[in-house]
């Protein structure tokens, strides 16, 4: 779903800026003043763009504490002369970068659009460049993909709830001051004291995803200061952080069937006809789940957790499915889950090296504090049982249980609460996934990962990167966000014998092409 928004005040918002025009809103408080009347020096860094940074309160509430920085890029409107302002991005999430999302699809905004704008994107605080987040290190991180997400007794549901448990208590001791001032409600000031900073009387954007909810969020916080919102994907403010799961269940459910019907036309690996190629599928996973699939890349086996996150990525864009056949076909006749893993592994940003980049952690951390979860894991094996009714074939996994299996950061009390967003599901926290061949009708958003995650396309520097959308081929009936970085090409069968570098963007977004 595509929505568009303006402002319903008087006209004039077209034409050339000065500074002189009146601002929208009434003059910040005193405290604030200095960040609403910073002047960043932009700078080259490479293909056209310029970078900058811009400082924003820590906490809001005491402006004259801690101050952090957040990054930005811009590619430069073409006709100077004729120059509106700046077009303000979010490729989704939450933990996309946006950094990364402007460099590799600026240039997929329309021609008539890029004259007169601005192109801008940024990180949102706690996300890549911009006081980032850390939680988790790489083998940490590994053990919490790999684990079993789908318990079956007891001694399954206790190592899933330390795991989760492990990751929130990380993230607490880690992040201790930031954590409380990570959410979508605090995103939302700064993007007002980045509409002020780069000149702009009010303020025009597009988000996808989870960018939507943060896109609403602004415009709840700062109404007069809206001139214009595109928000490709709309999220649901009102649903709750189960409920989303149980929304994205059905999400996957729709797209892995639209997958098995394809594959059975002619030569599927799966079997001849839609059921049992669903039958095969659910079995592969039930034999992972006993006995992890083997992997040439490295030393991780295949769980059924990373076989699910792998299937996930490639229900994201029908240009995966020759790459999603391939990779069963191996899987079900050589018992080998390189390329299942290759797959996941785009979905959540791991590197070669074994490093992942902050997606993951972001995403939990900005979850975490935005939305109300269940207190249990017993409220999450409910909903797990209810997505199942719907969804027999996709909610298998107990997704997003970090925050509940311990206490999470404290929610802080913005101006004006924000609605909770959708929780990304946990198969594929915030993850990347593998990006097809660059669209000409506009930027690709980057879908939400595996159970929910954020997106963000990636910088040009290697081959690998992420955004939150919807699977292919048919939206769920509610999106979700996620963070992950997809490949600009997706993997092949070489790839699960030839490592490459992580991947830079998740699949395209089909919800709409930008403003």
């Amino acid at each position: 779903m595509l929505l568009l928004a303006t402002a319903c005040g008087g006209g004039g918002d077209d034409k050339k800026q000065t500074a002189s025009t009146p601002p929208a809103q009434p003059a910040p408080s005193a405290g604030l003043t200095s960040f609403y009347q910073q002047k960043p020096e932009w700078k080259s860094c490479g293909g056209g763009f310029e970078c900058t940074t811009a400082e924003a309160p820590l906490d809001y509430a005491k402006p004259s504490g801690t101050k952090i920085k957040l990054s930005l890029i811009r590619l430069p409107a073409e006709n100077k002369a004729e120059r509106i302002g700046s077009l303000l991005t979010n490729p989704g999430g939450p933990g996309g970068s946006g950094i990364q999302f402007v460099r590799q699809a600026a240039r997929t905004f329309g021609d008539d659009l890029r004259q007169r704008f601005d192109i801008v994107g940024f990180d949102p605080r706690g996300v890549g460049a911009s006081a980032p987040v850390r939680c988790m290190t790489g083998p940490q991180l590994d053990a919490f993909f790999s684990a079993d997400s789908s318990p079956d007794d007891k001694a399954e549901t206790d190592a899933f709830a330390a795991q989760s448990k492990g990751y929130a208590d990380n993230c607490k001791a880690k992040n201790a001051e930031s954590l409380p001032h990570l959410g979508t409600a605090d995103a939302a000031r700064d993007m007002d004291v980045l509409r002020a900073a780069l000149g702009d009387r009010k303020l025009t954007y597009y988000g996808a995803s989870y960018g939507t909810y943060l896109g609403a969020v602004y415009a709840e916080q700062f109404p007069k200061n809206v001139r214009a919102l595109v928000l490709d994907g709309a999220l649901d403010p009102q649903e709750s952080a189960t409920g989303t799961l149980v929304e994205q269940a059905k999400g996957f459910e729709t797209a892995l069937k639209a997958f098995v019907a394809d594959c059975v036309k002619t030569n599927c690996p799966l079997g001849k006809s839609p059921d049992q190629a669903l039958a095969k599928v659910a079995d592969l996973l039930a034999k992972a789940d006993k006995t992890p699939l083997a992997n040439t890349r490295d030393d991780r086996k295949v769980t059924e957790a990373w076989a699910t996150t792998g299937i996930a990525t490639a229900l994201y864009a029908k240009e995966y499915w020759p790459v999603l056949r391939q990779a069963l076909a191996q899987a079900l006749q050589a018992n080998d889950g390189t390329l299942l893993l290759r797959l996941a592994d785009t979905m959540v940003e791991r590197k070669d090296d074994g490093s992942y980049s902050n997606q993951t952690d972001a995403n939990m951390a900005v979850n975490c504090v935005d939305k109300p979860n269940p207190p249990s894991l017993a409220a999450y094996a409910k909903f797990a049982d209810e997505a199942k009714k719907t969804s027999p074939a996709s909610a298998r996994s107990w997704s997003g249980a970090a925050c509940p299996a311990s206490t999470g950061p404290s929610r802080p009390t913005p101006s004006r609460s924000p609605s909770p967003p959708r929780a990304p599901p946990r198969s594929s926290s915030s993850a990347p996934s593998a990006t097809p061949p660059p669209r000409t009708s506009g930027p690709r958003a980057c879908p939400p990962s595996s159970p929910a995650v954020s997106c963000s396309p990636s910088t040009a520097t290697a081959t690998p990167p992420t955004s939150r959308a919807t699977p292919a081929s048919a939206a769920p009936p509610t999106a979700t966000s996620s963070p992950a970085s997809p490949p600009r090409t997706a993997p092949s069968a070489a790839d699960a014998r030839t490592p490459q570098h992580p991947v830079d963007c998740k699949p395209p977004s089909t919800n709409g092409t930008p403003p």
